[in-house]
């Protein structure tokens, strides 16, 4: 039985796959593309977590849970022994860990005590075996291989000297940051990072037979606010969050290509029944059944749908490495590990066998005409045969369903879901595809009378387009999808680029800023010289200076970004608008000013309560103000400096903002302050801060947008495909036309008004179709970043949608040329 049906799977289908070699490579290669994306879209995000799960696990071992600080201000080390006082406490290990450096030297430092060794981790081991060096050193400190330093040497860290008592190996390097790290004993971290007697972190191992959620409970009781209880992987969850924006909308852009794919699948599936149909005849006549031959197809299609998505994987293993290193600067500073790249386990077996299920599934669709085929009408040609119909039943259902797709994507667009909101555009787009499968019959006569606008040559190819309307229909689709793809997301993302853009424009109010890392990445730290603004202050030609912080915050298992702003100067757009008594207000500790997505994820509204955890304790405070703010990475809740300098033991500040007297020459006040301060601290211009930033987000939907225009290639592709195929079946035709005198250049012409009439037509359908989803892409970005995205039309609309047409019509072209050189004998000969 298995012999019979290797067999038959080898003889009439893998010998189909080697007879026509065109069309199975080419339709592993639409599959290989989509594959390759998703597996590239997979691996961003996987090398993001997977770093910050990768060195939380290299740090933490066994622990099954973690106190954690709700800043990066720590908590009061005094919580240690009450914390190892709790029942069922088999070990608590504290740490701090603080980022030092900035941009390229970015580096992590870990002070922990003895008791780390019985976590089991890498962290444990490397201090266990160096304990009595670091112990026996002045200030000694371990240093990751990546820190390019010897042993021995003395190097700056903070404002002490310390002494490399060792250099970490490479092995062991390379699972702790990357080879980033100083490790040093606690009392010499918090020397190093000036922060005595505070903790971040304390790693609890539970004792034999403690049930780990009551241990939770207890801790939670007895922290009060003052930190946060949680796994290990909160880290993990956190860090995944800043990259959600990138992932759903490149997701859904890779998507739109496994779409694509998926018709060019079908198309070809139709196209080998059609082909096969007096092999088919022949089986039926002598007793064959449908069920093996439709099995076979569908193995087939599986085929192609797994060898082009494991070869198209490893591309995307490539494409992803080049692609990490496109994510704006604010993503990746945004986490604490380094960005190391790496293909999550997941990712090639999901992608390989998305592109075998979607093959199946369009082979499925397509393989229905072998049950709908009689053993004398197989012997007709294609579109004689009712296999080619749509039942009146199927009509109606997909003007239902297309309908109830359209109507969900508006409601998720408009219902306010934060990210998920993206999938509305998904919806729309699946949903008007269905539509159109309803108005399948229209379409077909519309591409057709485009066609026969070209003169004879079109009425010839028209007739040809009305012979085969649901391989037409299904190129008329993936054109389509295509081009309402990059009219809908390529407009959408540049309305939103704008709309962020206008969020930050306030700065540009301000002359000069000072910050620690670059202004397109979110300047939360570390903090500014403490001596620096006064410094600063004594600059002639300075009429006012301001100082601003920023910080991550853990608040429930989400992350927000704190805020606080002193005076006019440095202020942000959030508080554009907010009246002097709510500033009042803030400055006296009662309210606090959200974005949307915080407002939404905690449930509450402008006049709420809200309970903030801060390092000393819950602080209730009313939300003032929910405002619109570019929330891409994290949500925003903004305090009054002073406020968030008390609260989450932060003083000092990461921004010093600067206004230039009116009459200053700005160009010798900037050299002054660009002077005083020190070199690897970053000075720009307001203007410059704005640029920075909007071109980073810029850069964050580039990945996106690069992903559409691929998906306008497969349609090349796609069209390419079913016209070869066209040709190649009707090669006796085209034969015989030749035979009694028609030219080369008249049979040119004819394949391509076949093409002009799919391709216009599936470009005015996508025109409309992206037009639609474009404005309710601008609604569902708007919920998914928390701002206000106003629709606005452009004539760039068209441009993207004549650019991408000519693309298609691109693949018309081989197969144009491919039917005026056809060798006459040849193809009489052909039966």
């Amino acid at each position: 039985m298995i012999q019979a049906g290797w067999d038959r799977l080898r003889l009439f289908n893998i010998g189909e796959l080697l007879a026509h070699r065109g069309r199975t490579i080419m339709s592993m290669v639409v599959m290989g593309i989509s594959a390759g994306l998703l597996v590239s879209v997979f691996s961003i995000s996987g090398s993001i977590t997977g770093s910050v799960d990768k060195l939380t696990h290299s740090l933490g071992g066994n622990a099954a849970l973690e106190v954690s600080g709700i800043t990066d201000a720590g908590f009061d080390q005094a919580l240690l022994p009450q914390i190892r006082a709790v029942p069922g406490i088999g070990t608590a290990v504290p740490m701090l860990r603080e980022s030092i450096g900035a941009d390229a030297d970015r580096a992590m430092l870990i002070g922990a005590d003895a008791s780390v060794s019985k976590l089991g981790s890498d962290l444990g081991g490397a201090l266990q075996d160096q304990a009595s060096t670091l112990l026996n050193v002045p200030n000694g400190v371990l240093i990751g291989s990546a820190m390019g330093h010897r042993e021995g040497e003395q190097i700056q860290l903070g404002s002490i000297t310390a002494t490399v008592a060792g250099v970490l190996d490479e092995s062991t390097s390379k699972r702790l940051n990357s080879g980033h790290i100083v490790i040093a004993l606690l009392p010499v971290a918090q020397k190093i990072a000036d922060r005595p007697g505070r903790l971040d972190s304390i790693q609890i191992i539970p004792a034999a037979k403690t049930d780990v959620e009551q241990l939770r409970s207890d801790l939670t009781k007895l922290v009060a606010g003052h930190a946060v209880v949680a796994d290990p992987d909160l880290r993990t969850a956190q860090a995944g969050g800043s990259l959600q924006l990138v992932k759903y909308s490149t997701l859904a852009s890779s998507a739109a290509a496994l779409i694509v794919s998926s018709f060019l699948i079908y198309n070809a599936m139709s196209m080998a029944v059609a082909q096969r149909r007096p092999m088919l005849s022949l089986l039926r006549a002598i007793g064959g059944r449908r069920g093996p031959v439709v099995r076979g197809l569908l193995a087939e299609a599986a085929i192609l749908g797994l060898f082009g998505g494991f070869v198209g994987s490893l591309v995307g293993i490539v494409m992803g490495r080049i692609a990490i290193g496109k994510l704006p600067a604010a993503i990746v500073q945004s986490v604490e590990a380094r960005t190391e790249y790496e293909v999550p386990g997941y990712a090639i077996p999901v992608a390989v066998a998305a592109c075998v299920l979607a093959s199946v599934i369009a082979a499925a669709i397509a393989a229905r005409q072998v049950y709908k085929v009689a053993p004398i009408e197989a012997l007709a040609p294609v579109g004689t045969s009712t296999s080619d119909e749509v039942s009146r039943l199927l009509k109606w259902g997909s003007l239902v369903v297309g309908a109830v797709m359209v109507g969900a994507g508006v409601v998720v667009a408009d219902a306010d879901l934060g990210r998920l909101s993206l999938v509305s555009i998904s919806l729309a787009i699946a949903g008007a595809v269905v539509l159109c499968f309803s108005a399948t019959g229209p379409i077909v006569r519309v591409i057709a009378a485009v066609a026969r606008l070209f003169g004879a040559p079109g009425a010839l190819g028209a007739t040809t387009i009305e012979r085969a309307p649901r391989r037409v229909w299904a190129t008329t689709m993936t054109v389509m999808i295509g081009i309402a793809a990059i009219v809908a997301m390529g407009n959408a993302s540049r309305n939103m680029v704008d709309a962020a853009a206008q969020t930050f424009q306030g700065l540009g109010r301000t002359d000069v800023f000072v910050s620690a890392t670059a202004m397109e990445q979110f300047p939360t730290g570390p903090l500014l010289p403490s001596d620096l603004k006064d410094k600063l202050r004594g600059i002639p030609g300075i009429s006012d200076i301001g100082s601003a912080q920023m910080a991550f915050a853990t608040l429930g298992r989400g992350r927000v970004m704190l805020q606080g702003y002193e005076g006019g100067v440095a202020r942000s757009s959030a508080l554009d608008g907010t009246s002097q008594q709510d500033l009042d207000r803030m400055a006296a500790g009662q309210g606090i000013v959200v974005s949307r997505d915080v407002a939404r994820s905690l449930g509450v509204s402008e006049g709420s309560g809200v309970d903030l955890p801060t390092p000393t304790g819950v602080h209730h405070v009313t939300v003032l103000r929910v405002v619109p703010y570019f929330s891409a990475i994290a949500g925003v809740v903004v305090l009054d400096l002073n406020i968030l300098r008390q609260w989450y033991q932060r003083p000092g500040e990461t921004i010093i903002g600067i206004d230039f007297a009116p009459n200053a020459d700005h160009e010798a006040v900037f050299n002054a302050i660009r002077a005083a301060v020190p070199a690897q601290l970053h000075v720009v211009t307001g203007e410059q801060a704005v640029t920075a930033i909007s071109s980073s987000v810029r850069q964050g939907m580039s990945i996106s947008s690069a992903i559409l225009w691929i998906v306008v290639l497969v349609s090349t592709v796609a069209l390419l495909n079913t016209l070869m195929l066209s040709v190649l079946e009707r090669r006796r035709e085209l034969g015989v036309l030749r035979a009694m005198g028609t030219s080369r250049r008249f049979l040119l012409r004819t394949v391509l008004t076949e093409a002009a009439g799919i391709g216009v037509t599936g470009a005015a359908l996508g025109l409309a179709v992206g037009s639609a989803t474009h404005y309710l892409a601008t609604v569902a970005l708007g919920h998914a970043i928390s701002i206000d995205i106003h629709y606005q039309a452009s004539p760039l609309l068209l441009v993207y949608a004549i650019v991408a047409l000519a693309l298609s019509l691109l693949g018309s072209i081989p197969p144009a040329l491919r039917a005026a050189h056809l060798p006459i004998v040849e193809a009489i000969a052909a039966d």
